[in-house]
């Protein structure tokens, strides 16, 4: 084996384990490694638990907007978060004639700054057990702590429960919940 195949193979294991070790700084979504140095989008279509999502920012058209540069930080609803929805809600949503509802719906879980967890937190003590949460979309979630657990509560009442926190992404962070948030009906 001649020098140059000996430093390349050895400075291939190097990026391999750095790539590994990378991936392990931040927690699994949907089966997937999530990398911090890839933007919200390309890291959710590797997601099995938010294909659902992807269909819905794909449909109303915010690829473009959630690939930029940010910060974000998105409540990235699960599939089955979408599938407790009544009965034919997502594929009414999917509607071209509907596309407006949908990114109402889908950026009122975004927030157009990187907040992570332990801020969040801290940002609801120093409130005295609720923090208001403004999004992109003009609604305003009400974030709690107890048991360990960040709730969400949307302008109608209903909640979500933050259950993978802190995925690092290039452009911001994604927090993953167990439904779907909507704005004021």
């Amino acid at each position: 084996m001649t020098f140059a195949k000996i430093l390349l193979s050895g400075a291939t294991a190097i990026a391999l384990t750095a790539g590994a070790a990378f991936a392990d700084d931040n927690p699994m979504v949907g089966g997937a490694a999530m990398y911090e140095d890839k933007n919200i989008v390309e890291n959710a279509v590797n997601s099995a638990d938010h294909t659902t999502l992807v269909a819905a920012v794909q449909a109303a058209g915010l690829v473009d907007t959630l690939a930029s540069e940010g910060p974000f930080t998105v409540f990235a609803p699960t599939n089955d978060a979408f599938a407790a929805l009544p009965e034919g809600t997502v594929e009414n949503l999917l509607k071209p004639e509907n596309k407006e509802m949908l990114t109402t719906i889908l950026t009122c879980h975004v927030v157009g700054k990187a907040v992570m967890s332990d801020a969040l937190q801290g940002m609801i003590e120093d409130d005295g057990g609720k923090h208001p949460v403004p999004t992109v979309g003009g609604c305003t979630l009400q974030a709690s702590y107890a048991d360990g657990m960040i709730t969400l509560e949307d302008e109608n009442g209903g909640t979500a429960m933050v259950t993978i926190a802190d995925v690092k992404q290039s452009n911001g962070v994604i927090h993953v919940i167990d439904a779907v948030l909507l704005p004021k009906m």
